[in-house]
């Protein structure tokens, strides 16, 4: 399931590459860019917008065989100098998670694993967009501390964002 998921990601995403969109000027920034985050255990949708210069919201739907998980992102952008297009990024969150018992309660929890639950995150990363292509790459790291039963801190979460570019 995980790897049709992914397989179907990257085809809308590329089905969005070919698609005709007002023209745009090709530079360094970018306004918006949707596309997929891949990590160890699976994928999901990211899109991303700058509401200003160096500031950016981010939304993540996460899929993977043990549940779902909804992030939000606010993040702060800084230049590399001398590295066009490199940027570094950092910021809090906040997420909701909704897991089956498909691993946590079989081998972990006796039942107490699954269920929906909420909590904060942090994001730690480097942000991409090529010259003269509308396309972004980023990777990060995504730190979260989740509340409630046999619950706490995360620190596999984040992952390789691919994205096409809207200016």
């Amino acid at each position: 399931m995980n790897k049709l998921l992914v397989v179907f990601l990257v085809g809308v995403s590329g089905m969005f590459t070919t698609l005709q969109v007002k023209a745009q000027a090709m530079n360094q920034d970018y306004t918006t860019a949707l596309g997929v985050k891949v990590w160890g255990d699976g994928g999901g949708i990211s899109i991303k917008h700058f509401v200003r210069e160096n500031r950016a919201v981010e939304g993540i739907g996460y899929f993977w065989n043990r549940g779902a998980r909804i992030t939000g992102l606010y993040e702060f952008h800084f230049d590399f100098p001398d590295a066009p297009g490199l940027k570094w990024y950092v910021g809090p969150g906040a997420h909701v998670g909704f897991y089956n018992n498909n691993y946590y309660d079989h081998n972990y929890y006796n039942g107490d694993g699954s269920g929906s639950f909420v909590g904060i995150d942090g994001v730690l990363g480097l942000d991409y967009k090529f010259d003269g292509v509308p396309i972004n790459l980023s990777l990060d790291w995504q730190p979260s501390f989740e509340f409630g039963d046999h619950r706490g801190f995360v620190g596999s979460w984040g992952g390789l964002g691919i994205r096409y570019t809207f200016k």
